[in-house]
Formats: structure tokens, sequence, C-alpha cells
């Protein structure tokens, strides 16, 4: 509720006024690192994301599909009557906090992977996307703390992996020092597990999406000691190629699914590529 009064200048009070609508099973989601809840007639779905990914509008566009589906099928709306169905106003965003160099605010369109550009701009679906690393969108943490908060934990998780220390070293200092800083103290000392388990896997999916991590990555690495750095990475990357990280990049240079059953990648091979994309 905090962010939202800090996004939309409101100042809603009543957290019961809000209501959760985030979809159980998402197909195109990995983590549960979405939101989705309904606040005077306005629907709103929030994704938070470490790596950039311009294919958010058409990821927004499915899930507000089956959002509304469900909305239109609990309030037993008639969409093919006579009379104008009204649904909730929506509003996408998406929160960025990945390493690439992305500007404070920035409106990612559905129409930008059209095949055939429109100009009237007739269909069109937006995400807003905020970048909420150090010097972007300040104002915006300034007047929600718990957001601001999450950030300086993710900062410090950054900056003790920089020094070198193992990511879940770099996680537990992290959590100690907001502790000791009073900074999401309370969250974090009777969730801490939990917050530990999900910081390691988004940096884990934030390598794969990458392509770095793949099977045999590690004994490329090894070998690598020996060849050089850069040729152990060529070679951790080539051994390791595995199914599914081939149809992740095939989807990633805009391939349909179609076009990877072709290939011969099977189904579910391409579903679970699909939700990491």
């Amino acid at each position: 509720l905090s962010l939202y009064n800090a996004l939309n200048d409101s100042n809603y009070t009543d957290v019961d006024e809000l209501e959760l609508r985030t979809l159980e099973e998402a197909i195109y989601i990995e983590m549960k690192n979405d939101v989705a809840f309904l606040i005077d007639s306005h629907l709103s779905l929030w994704e938070q994301q470490s790596s950039f990914n311009p294919n958010m509008p058409i990821r927004g566009f499915m899930y507000f599909g089956k959002l509304y589906d469900a909305y239109l099928t609990e309030h037993g709306c008639n969409i093919y009557g006579t009379k104008l169905v009204k649904i909730p106003t929506p509003q996408y965003i998406v929160f960025y906090n990945g390493k690439q160099r992305v500007n404070p605010v920035t409106k990612l369109r559905l129409s930008d992977a059209f095949m055939n550009a429109r100009a009237d701009r007739d269909f069109e679906w937006t995400a807003t996307m905020y970048n909420l690393n150090r010097g972007n969108n300040e104002d915006l943490l300034s007047r929600c703390k718990p957001l601001a908060d999450y950030m300086t934990f993710i900062n410090y998780v950054n900056e003790y992996v920089r020094e070198g220390e193992s990511l879940e070293l770099a996680v537990d200092m992290a959590v100690d020092r907001c502790i000791k800083e009073n900074v999401l103290k309370e969250f974090l000392l009777k969730h801490k597990a939990e917050v530990k388990d999900m910081v390691i896997t988004e940096y884990n999916e934030e390598v794969f999406v990458n392509g770095i991590r793949n099977e045999g990555y590690e004994d490329g690495v090894a070998q690598g000691k020996k060849l050089g750095r850069r040729e152990g990475l060529r070679q951790g990357r080539s051994e390791g190629q595995s199914e599914l990280v081939r149809a992740v990049e095939l989807l990633r240079q805009g391939k349909t699914t179609d076009e990877l059953i072709e290939s011969g990648i099977d189904q579910k091979t391409i579903d679970l590529a699909t939700t990491i994309m």
C-alpha cells in the first residue's frame, strides 16, 4: 500500500481496501516475483526483474488476460451482451535492479514487437519500468521506506559479492548489517532463511538467463585454469550447452514455439524455457 501511494500520489491507509489477485500458477514466471491486486477499481500488476527483458509488455499482456478472465467470471460479467462491461483500470509496473544501465523510467511497448509496425498505435500495451539502482528514482524511494530498505539490502549483497565474498556469505553479511542498521530489521529477523533462499535463487536465475550457468560449466572453468580464463569459459559454455539453454537462446532470438519444436526441442523444455525468459 505504501508503494502504491508513492507511485500514484495517493494516500490510502486501509490495507483491507487492497485485494490481492496474484495468479497462483503463471506459466511464464518461474519465481514468485510478481504481485497483482485491486484497489479502488484499479488492477495493478507489479513485477521485479534483475535482468533487463524487453518482452515484459507481452508477458504483462498475457498475465492481464488471465486476471481479467478471472475477474469477469467472478463477477458474472457478460461480454457477449449489448451492454458495455466495465473492467478495472490496468496499471503494469516493472521494478528493475539489474546491472545493465537503463533510464530511470522506461516505457516498454508491445507495439515494438509487432512484425509490421503500425503508425496509428491502435493496438498497444505498455509496461512502465522503474530503475531502482542508485541515482535513479530517489524521490520514489524516499516516499516508500520498504522499497528503499529493500534496495539497501540488495546493494549490500552486491557490494559484498564485488568484494569477492561467496554469495551465501554475502547474503548473511548483508542481513546482519541491515538488522544492525535497523533496515527491514523485523522482517529479516523473522524471515532470514526465506530471504537468503530468495536472493540466492534470484542470482542463480540471472546467471542462467545470461547464458553462463549450464551443464559442464564448472568443468570448463577447471580446465580454464590451465588454458586461461577466457578459453575455459568458452569451453564451459560449448561443452555444457544443454537443451534448456538452447531453448532459452532461441526464444530470446524471437523464435516461435513451433520453430523450437521443429528444431527438435520437446514441449516440456519449451514451457520451462518460457518461464525464465
